[in-house]
């Protein structure tokens, strides 16, 4: 039989910690604490070095009368203050006219482009929750226009916008026999609804990937419920699927107002350097006002103009939807 050992009522059952073990945690616990940000320091510095010293030089030039005379050296052009500001938002002047047409103009691109990808996104999104053959393919049919490299897609657009020989011409008036002639789409009051078509259909995939993504934390067993207690099909997507997608929906449409009303590359590549009136966005209107011009530093205070009109929509979109999700809580 072997011997156990007992140990003695007065010893303590713990020993305690030396100063030196009691101080091991701590430094462990925030070696754990600062090491994420020391891993996003690198990503901090080169966003700081791409975005954020490009645009103080920018707010910089807003303010100098720089113009072809100066591109040399910029820091010899002579100091405007807001002149250039009063030249931009001087509405009875042409200069100010122009942005005033083209702000209004992208304000209704964004509202049509933005509110046609959220429901194009959410529809399919819906009606690809439930099982039936052929659902793998077309999620991925669905995200080939997100997957496509922009350039490559809005010449693709272009081509098949071309009056003559392009593919919606061909359709429309060949095949269906739709208009006395083929249509100018690129060109007229028509440019702003071929502009139109190419961003929705470059922005709606985005839209259903991130609302695919919500509606997998909605729990089958409530349409279960609902569907027992006579709820049909409209009134599960009114009263579970919307509500369960508020937040999701809060971010994606604040993502894609942004995406939208600064985009750039979609009107460049589809119109050229200088867009039709009537699909004259902001974006390439300052870009047309800088480099074609070669008024800079109006230029600048375009973009420093819309920079403050995106953070005040942004600031007071959040606000806005922090202040119902809080009512909804309560």
């Amino acid at each position: 039989m072997t011997e156990t050992a007992v140990a003695h009522p007065t010893e303590p059952a713990v020993r305690k910690a030396t100063p030196g073990e009691a101080r091991a945690p701590r430094r462990s616990g925030r070696r754990r604490i600062a090491l994420p940000y020391l891993l996003l320091l690198p990503a901090l510095l080169l966003e700081l070095l791409v975005h954020l010293l490009p645009m103080l030089m920018g707010i910089a030039m807003s303010f100098k009368e720089l113009t072809q005379f100066y591109i040399r050296n910029w820091n010899e052009a002579p100091w405007s203050g807001l002149d250039n500001y009063s030249v931009a938002i001087d509405f009875d002047a042409p200069v100010g006219q122009a942005l005033l047409k083209s702000f209004l103009t992208t304000c209704l691109f964004t509202a049509l482009s933005v509110g046609l990808c959220w429901l194009l996104g959410t529809a399919a999104a819906i009606f690809l929750q439930e099982n039936f053959r052929g659902r793998g393919f077309l999620r991925t049919l669905f995200l080939v226009p997100y997957a496509l490299p922009v350039y490559a897609a809005v010449i693709t657009w272009a081509f098949m916008f071309q009056r003559d020989n392009g593919l919606i011409n061909h359709v429309l008036h060949d095949q269906l026999g739709i208009g006395d002639s083929p249509a100018f789409w690129l060109i007229g009051d028509n440019s702003f609804w071929a502009l139109l078509i190419v961003s929705v259909w470059k922005g709606w995939p985005f839209a259903f990937l991130t609302v695919m993504a919500g509606l997998q934390n909605i729990p089958r067993d409530m349409y279960e419920a609902a569907a027992l207690d006579g709820a049909g099909v409209w009134k599960q997507i009114r009263h579970i699927t919307l509500p369960s997608l508020r937040s999701v929906n809060q971010v994606l449409v604040l993502v894609l107002f942004l995406w939208t009303f600064n985009d750039f590359n979609t009107p460049f590549v589809l119109f050229g350097k200088a867009a039709p009136e009537a699909a004259d966005l902001i974006s390439l209107h300052i870009y047309q006002s800088s480099f074609q011009t070669w008024n800079f530093g109006t230029g600048s205070a375009m973009s420093v103009l819309l920079l403050l009109f995106l953070l005040v929509v942004t600031g007071v979109y959040l606000l806005l939807t922090s202040r119902g999700r809080k009512a909804a809580d309560v």
